[in-house]
């Protein structure tokens, strides 16, 4: 058996604002972190969304739970500082879980979001 530590995964997608979007973009964006990580969700603490303001057709944490995903985990999302300069139609998840103290952690960019972390390798 393996020691396990606190980790916090991150990721960013860009959608546009229409809730099947939203709706995909979130779920792709999980279900990608969890697959990288080779996650299960009884691993998970909590899970936190941030949307930009230009985003307002769904609430991706309610997209998640809508999809079947992180039914029995507590998730939070709230509004990005609006500040100039700023990419737009972003949203933003960070999880903390629980994995492998080995474990390197993988983190998503996806849709153009890629640039919020051009210091990261990110695959």
């Amino acid at each position: 058996m393996s020691e396990k530590r606190l980790f916090a995964l991150r990721g960013a997608t860009r959608c546009i604002n229409d809730s099947k979007d939203i709706k995909a973009q979130s779920t792709a964006m999980y279900d990608e972190l969890l697959s990288k990580n080779n996650l299960d969700e009884e691993d998970i603490v909590s899970v936190i969304f941030s949307a930009t303001p230009d985003l307002t057709a769904l609430n991706p944490a309610a997209a998640l739970r809508n999809e079947g995903r992180a039914e029995k985990t507590a998730l939070f999302v709230c509004q990005e500082a609006n500040f100039s300069g700023s990419l737009d139609r972003v949203i933003r998840i960070l999880i903390h879980c629980y994995l492998d103290t080995n474990q390197t952690p993988v983190y998503v960019y996806s849709n153009g979001a890629e640039v919020l972390r051009p210091d990261m390798k990110i695959c």
